[in-house]
């Protein structure tokens, strides 16, 4: 059998419905190898997880799916790694409910190397997407892979950071490893696909549901080392991720922001409730207890027009303004500060929002 696909009997086993991986532990624990649970007598298995599991265990007819995740599992580039596999990734086997198996696309070896989840908002601000992506970057310059869950906003800037560092990234799926989704990203896996690792606990075709995605940041939290919050609502998913963290002994970081945008709300929260609060990345490689090289200050620029600029900055701040903000702060007319404003923005120092505000993007 290629080296991708695993033995029928683990497949067999997770793919009969109802029978989930708490179940599948019981088994696995009472009898060793999914061959041997098989072969165990009705009552035997009865007495592990009674008479209605049993009953499904032993009369679900699932031979077109295994034969289908094998056929999968052969393809270049495509494999399937059990809790038994050498290369299934022994950060998930100290968290409370590993998966049984992992559906991996791409790099299967990345999964063994030291990571740093990084997380947050899907309606992320250009701040925040700015700060996700230069993290990763400085994060997987220095060795880390980065794992995160392949969504809008803070997800999908911290898988292109990490790539345009040439390191290693990691992108944990909430549907079958052969669906992706959002339809907005298809061109981003395909790249993760190539350069990293894609990988789903759930069986081939699953389909984006609301229940598996909170089900998966377990694992995103599980693979890591610890876990980076750059924006989070006070009702964001990635503050799930963060408590899972916290459940298995990861560190927990958190970007502080505005303390008048609802991006931020929710990394304030998990900074009261004890998050290491971090600035940069350095931060971040020093509580894990490794060095990174500071960069080397940027002068800034000088002449009329920069000076102008600079005092437009300035004025601004870091919270979204409106024209008729900065024309109160600086005196000059609208017409003016557009001019100014659109250089700026084609400089990527400032970000136009909707409303007609803008916001400073830090440098």
């Amino acid at each position: 059998m290629p080296a991708g696909a695993p033995g029928a009997a683990w497949l067999r086993l997770t793919l009969i419905p109802g029978i989930g991986g708490e179940t599948q532990r019981k088994l696995l624990a009472a009898f060793g190898l999914p061959e041997n649970i098989f072969s165990a007598s009705r009552s035997s298995l009865r007495g592990v997880i009674g008479d209605k599991a049993t009953d499904r265990l032993l009369e679900t007819d699932n031979r077109a799916t295994v034969e289908a995740a094998q056929h999968w599992a052969e393809q270049p580039g495509q494999r399937i790694l059990t809790l038994a596999d050498n290369d299934y990734p022994r950060t998930l086997l100290d968290i409370a409910d590993p998966p049984t198996l992992l559906y991996v696309r791409g790099r299967s070896e990345l999964l063994s190397l030291p990571a740093i989840a990084i997380v947050g908002s899907r309606n992320a601000t250009p701040q925040g997407e700015s700060n996700a992506r230069a993290f990763a970057t400085a994060l997987a310059a220095e060795g880390l892979s980065i794992v995160s869950g392949l969504a809008l906003g803070i997800d999908a800037a911290a898988h292109r950071g990490a790539m345009a560092a040439g390191g290693a990234t990691i992108a944990v799926i909430g549907t079958g490893a052969d669906r992706l989704y959002p339809a907005r990203n298809q061109a981003l896996a395909c790249d993760i696909a190539k350069n990293g690792a894609i990988i789903s606990e759930f069986p081939l075709g699953t389909p984006a549901a609301a229940a598996n995605f909170p089900r998966r940041n377990r694992l995103i939290s599980g693979l890591s080392r610890g876990v980076l919050v750059v924006e989070a609502a006070v009702e964001s998913g990635s503050l799930i991720t963060a408590r899972m963290a916290g459940e298995q002994g990861r560190e927990v970081f958190a970007i502080p922001g505005s303390i008048h945008s609802p991006q931020s709300r929710g990394c304030h929260r998990l900074i009261r409730q004890g998050a290491k609060l971090v600035e940069t990345a350095q931060d971040v490689m020093e509580e894990l207890g490794v060095h990174i090289q500071a960069a080397p200050a940027v002068s800034p620029p000088t002449g009329a027009s920069d000076e102008q600029s600079l005092r437009i900055l300035t004025l601004a701040g870091f919270d979204p303004v409106t024209i008729d903000d900065l024309v109160a702060r600086s005196g000059l007319t609208a017409d003016a500060l557009s001019v100014i404003l659109l250089q700026l923005e084609l400089d990527r120092r400032v970000s136009c929002l909707p409303g007609g505000r803008y916001q400073r993007l830090a440098e």
